[in-house]
């Protein structure tokens, strides 16, 4: 894997989570339109501080072993969410660091760092993580966060009688 862009093109965080790939979408949509590379990026920070330091040895994965984990992470996302012809298209970038600040470098240059998130917060707002907060804050292109689709849901679903449970009567 590629440890650095040369800071064209489209940026797009990517973790496996469903806004990750609804954003890696969205990106690939925009790449094409646009005519640019699409930048798959996935930033990975070694484990070993999350064991205990009495842990045995074969429970601590190695630097290599989770390094490999997190291309493999980032290559079944990008097939998951574009599919395997379209995503051979797709520049894939597996960095060690903290998320925020692998993405923000990365991105220095490009078009637009794209990120996901879900639908929507608590009181109906936009709801960004910790990542895309910071990402928001720092960066020196255009950051897009882009939301998860919402599944639609009727107000009856699960109810019998869906006649009855919007009539009210019970």
């Amino acid at each position: 894997m590629t440890e650095h862009t040369d800071g064209t093109g489209i940026v797009v965080g990517v973790d496996g989570s469903e806004q990750s790939m609804a954003a890696l979408r969205w990106a690939a949509e925009q790449a094409t339109v646009l005519h640019t590379d699409l930048v798959a990026v996935h930033a990975w920070e070694p484990a070993a501080s999350g064991h205990a330091p009495y842990a045995p040895v074969p429970a601590r994965p190695t630097v290599a072993q989770e390094r490999e984990q997190a291309a493999q992470v980032l290559a079944t996302t990008v097939r998951a969410a574009l599919g395997p012809r379209t995503s051979d298209a797709v520049l894939r970038v597996v960095v060690e660091g903290p998320p925020a600040r692998v993405l923000l470098q990365q991105a220095r240059g490009a078009l637009l760092l794209a990120l996901g998130r879900k639908a929507h917060g608590d009181f109906g707002l936009p709801s960004v993580g910790p990542v895309g907060r910071e990402c928001l804050r720092h960066a020196t292109v255009p950051v897009v966060t882009v939301p998860v689709a919402e599944r639609s849901r009727e107000p009856w679903e699960g109810v019998d009688s869906p006649s009855l449970a919007r009539s009210g009567a019970s």
